[in-house]
């Protein structure tokens, strides 16, 4: 389903573009009249724009878009990030804080393929969960979170608390994603 859409938006994005920087100038020079290309060309917008109303609409139906896992990214596979503690509280259970390092931070500005954008639009028509942007968001938490582990690991903390997300609309569909916190070391273990 998702290739079928993947099509689908990838000839509405293809005969949009044509429209407007061909089809557009070459209508407003020319005689009224619509050639053969410019006909397939609005063809194509709108038989794109109908098989991904069409795909989200299936994927509705059976569920596809209210909860499915997201796929998995392709950043730091978890064996070589650094094992770094993540607290959201200001003190760590059962563990002093010997050392305050500072403030460290991860931050990206993501954005979808405008194709997705548009599945994302025929979404909101159906209603339910916009699984486009719940997944860029999601790759965008684990860059900001990675890169402020990077950070904090070059300090050589044990743990980050505090941890706090922000994120901001930065154009359109481009979302800025902050993510901070205060890198700390630890003592030993009470017991």
């Amino acid at each position: 389903m998702k290739m079928i859409r993947l099509i689908g938006t990838t000839v509405f994005v293809i005969g949009l573009f044509t429209m407007v920087f061909a089809g557009i100038p070459w209508y407003l020079s020319q005689d009224p009249m619509l050639p053969l290309w410019l006909k397939i060309v609005v063809y194509g917008i709108i038989g794109g724009i109908l098989v991904i109303l069409i795909t989200v609409a299936a994927e509705r139906q059976k569920g596809g878009a209210l909860g499915g896992e997201l796929p998995p990214e392709e950043l730091l596979p978890e064996e070589s990030r650094p094992q770094m503690l993540l607290q959201n509280t200001a003190e760590v259970p059962g563990r002093e804080i010997t050392e305050t390092l500072g403030l460290v931070r991860g931050h990206t500005i993501f954005a979808i393929f405008l194709g997705r954008d548009i599945s994302a639009l025929m979404r909101m028509v159906l209603g339910g969960e916009l699984i486009e942007y719940t997944e860029m968001m999601g790759r965008a938490r684990k860059v900001a979170a990675d890169r402020m582990i990077a950070e904090a690991a070059e300090l050589e903390a044990d743990a980050i608390i505090n941890i706090r997300f922000m994120t901001t609309s930065v154009i359109g569909t481009a979302a800025e994603l902050l993510t901070y916190g205060t890198a700390v070391k630890l003592g030993n273990p009470t017991t």
